[in-house]
């Protein structure tokens, strides 16, 4: 099966459909916590962790399950179709679990729907390295950050209108369109024909214990590298990937929420604001591969930070030097903070583009999927840690520490940056690769 981009594209609607499940999800549902049901921002922050937790416990598991899984549709294939139809299921019913005031049914609706992404979200994830050549993933990885941060773009601001229609539209259009995008996947990208053919019988209780023997042991293995390691360079830029998504997933969770309480602005318009966010992510997103490349890693991963530490205190300056008079995007205010976020979204394509490469280029051919792995752990550890964190600093102190907050840890994120030696390939005139060499 060659390799063609038409199907990366098309792969990329997976990660299209579930981009827009997340921003919906992260844009609204802390809204009916707090409204709703009266949920203090501290427990509103633990359950928006319920997604990362079922991340950090299922994902590498269900990656290596997949590996091993054999049918006629393929390894990947089975999980899609049973995940993606049952989270779009439980993302529909969200709103009317909120429309009957129960919090458990609400609960239990969320819980159930972050269980049927974790099952087919890592199985998507390693679909792209299937079907790609080791010579072309980043110009792939470059495709599918294109494709997610297009479907985070229509949640936003899509989301905006429907919402001021209905709240519960988003959630029937997310669910609709993440079903579609997947099934198009399922449909239009085949497996390679290895993976292709029945499985050879064995009991799916053996298959079990040896994958969750695999993979967690893997990742034991790994982490004892990390820190054992006479060099530092991997256990600084993972530091660097937890700081920084601390930070961004702080934001990410309670923005609509600091856009309502503290701005006095509609959740709608803030979800609108994170859109300018993610358009401008999507828009950078393949020119920051470039960046890395020509100029390297490290130093644009550090220019990425130090542009979105700048747009983090010109947005806090803004908020508290003068609040919205209305939630039109024609207001001086709103349209400030647009043009703000619009940069940020920039600076974060630098950082968000390059880091996964960085990570993967310090290890050998061999071992690419346990620091992909890596990689994974931390920045969903990064992101159980910020809803309730940052929750409880919202609670203590108020919406205010919101920004101070996220650009504290991508300071943080930056000055683990400079200790990383390793990882960072350079290309001259497009062909010779050097590596940045050990300064240990």
């Amino acid at each position: 099966m060659g390799f063609r981009y038409s199907r990366i594209f098309i792969l990329g609607l997976g990660f299209f459909g579930i981009s827009i499940i997340w921003a919906l999800y992260n844009a609204y549902v802390p809204i009916f916590l707090q409204d709703t049901f009266h949920l203090s921002k501290t427990i509103t922050g633990f359950i928006m962790t319920i997604d990362n937790l079922f991340a950090v416990l299922l994902l590498p598991f269900l990656g290596a399950l997949s590996d091993m899984t054999r049918t006629r549709l393929g390894r990947r294939k089975p999980y899609i179709l049973l995940g993606a139809p049952s989270a779009a299921i439980m993302f529909a019913l969200i709103p009317i679990a909120r429309e009957h005031g129960n919090l458990a049914l609400f609960m239990g609706t969320i819980v159930l729907m972050n269980f049927f992404m974790a099952l087919f979200r890592s199985p998507v994830v390693a679909f792209m390295p299937d079907i790609t050549p080791s010579e072309k993933r980043s110009q792939a990885n470059g495709i599918i950050n294109f494709m997610g941060g297009l479907g985070a773009l229509l949640a936003y601001f899509g989301g905006k209108v429907l919402y001021d229609m209905n709240y519960a539209y988003p959630f029937y259009f997310g669910a609709a369109i993440m079903l579609i995008a997947n099934l198009l996947v399922v449909l239009l990208v085949p497996e390679p024909q290895e993976y292709r053919t029945p499985g050879e019988g064995i009991s799916l209780r053996k298959l079990l214990a040896e994958t969750s023997h695999k993979s967690f042991g893997e990742l034991k293995e790994n982490l004892r590298d990390v820190f054992a390691s006479h060099e530092k360079s991997l256990l600084a830029i993972l530091l660097a990937v937890f700081f920084w998504f601390i930070a961004f997933n702080s934001l990410e969770t309670f923005f609509t929420s600091y856009a309502k309480y503290h701005l006095g602005i509609e959740e709608s318009t803030g979800a609108f604001l994170l859109g300018v966010f993610s358009l401008s992510f999507m828009l950078f997103a393949i020119p920051a591969g470039f960046i890395g490349g020509r100029f390297g890693r490290r130093k644009t991963i550090t220019l990425g930070l130090l542009i979105v530490i700048a747009v983090m205190l010109g947005a806090y300056l803004v908020g508290e030097g003068s609040k919205p008079s209305s939630s039109s995007l024609s207001d001086p205010v709103v349209r400030t903070f647009m043009g703000l976020f619009f940069i940020g979204g920039m600076g974060w394509a630098m950082v968000n583009v390059n880091s996964l490469p960085m990570v993967v280029d310090m290890t050998t051919e061999e071992k690419l999927g346990g620091y992909t792995g890596l990689y994974y752990f931390f920045s969903q550890a990064a992101n159980l840690v910020a809803p309730p964190l940052a929750g409880a600093f919202l609670d203590l102190i108020g919406y205010r520490t919101l920004l101070p907050f996220a650009t504290a840890f991508f300071v943080l994120a930056a000055i683990a940056m400079q200790f990383v030696r390793r990882g960072d390939i350079v290309g001259r005139r497009g062909t010779a690769l050097d590596y940045v060499p050990d300064m240990d």
